[in-house]
């Protein structure tokens, strides 16, 4: 179905407002707990204040000028923040509320608002089985909300999965540590035994570099399948159609218990390679699940 340029407006504009809100609200002190700066440096020095450590005296400016200062020290902030985004065919997906993508969107709104109000450079990478698209990192509102816009409406030029790709791109256009947010679905990571170690070498590599959280978005049909007898599907990655007997219980369970294995499995692999994976049901408030992932990472600092 087709969108108006105008509905398109009114949805971005509602995504900026809403996230923006959301950002100042709730996000930007969170994102700043839970990622941290490279340091501190010396700022300046003020005159003492009943209540400062005395620690933190000046005694040199104090001898100069016969009365008592302190030294103000100041995080060393500027970060980049860089989001992965799969924009892959399955991206495109949603039974529910809203289509992945969307969701996507305002997660990516709230993150990049959450960084740009801490100083902090965003950048984009979008990729496929191949890289659609790199956004450098850069700071600034209007930055942000090309960011937004692009990936409600983008369209990818391949219809595939390759995060391993994604991860040696962001390794070779980023040098300096950075916070990395990998975004999919996580579907059809796993078509073969030489693209899964290609897969976990990235991963190991970019978790040991960067800071690395996984952002796992799915829809509840992804997850359990409904029983609605025989139906044709089309896999929206290969193309390729099949019919499936939703009313055999078997097929149902077999089907939600693959979906759980996987899931256990990247769990692990981020964990080992010192990154971490959440969750994100369409379905669900994404606040929620934020909130708690931030709360995760400011307690590991």
């Amino acid at each position: 179905m087709s969108v108006s340029t105008d509905e398109k407006r009114r949805k971005l504009r509602k995504i900026e407002i809403k996230t923006r809100k959301l950002s100042n609200q709730i996000f930007s002190g969170s994102y700043h707990s839970a990622f941290k700066g490279r340091g501190i440096s010396f700022s300046q020095v003020r005159e003492y204040q009943y209540g400062d450590d005395v620690k933190s005296i000046d005694w040199n400016v104090t001898a100069r000028h016969s009365k008592h200062y302190v030294k103000i020290f100041e995080e060393e902030r500027e970060l980049t923040l860089m989001l992965l985004i799969d924009v892959s065919q399955s991206s495109f997906f949603g039974t529910q509320n809203e289509f992945k993508n969307h969701i996507i969107a305002e997660i990516c709104g709230v993150l990049a608002y959450s960084a740009i109000t801490n100083n902090d450079k965003v950048g984009v990478i979008f990729f496929s089985d191949h890289i659609e698209k790199f956004i450098p990192p850069k700071k600034g509102k209007t930055h942000i909300l090309r960011i937004i816009s692009e990936i409600y409406d983008f369209t990818p030029k391949h219809k595939g999965t390759n995060i391993a790709a994604a991860l040696k791109y962001l390794n070779n256009v980023v040098k300096k540590k950075c916070i990395t947010f990998l975004i999919s679905d996580f579907i059809h990571q796993n078509a073969d035994g030489a693209s899964q170690k290609d897969f976990i070498k990235s991963l190991n590599i970019i978790g040991k570099k960067h800071d690395l959280i996984g952002l796992h978005i799915y829809d509840e049909r992804e997850a359990n399948l409904p029983d609605i007898g025989l139906v044709k599907v089309k896999d929206s990655e290969t193309g390729k159609d099949f019919w499936i007997n939703t009313s055999d219980k078997n097929l149902l369970k077999k089907y939600a218990k693959d979906f759980q294995v996987n899931m256990r499995m990247m769990k692990d692999l981020f964990g080992k390679s010192g990154a971490q994976l959440e969750s994100i049901k369409t379905e669900n408030d994404y606040v929620v699940s934020l909130i708690n992932m931030f709360k995760k990472r400011a307690l590991r600092k």
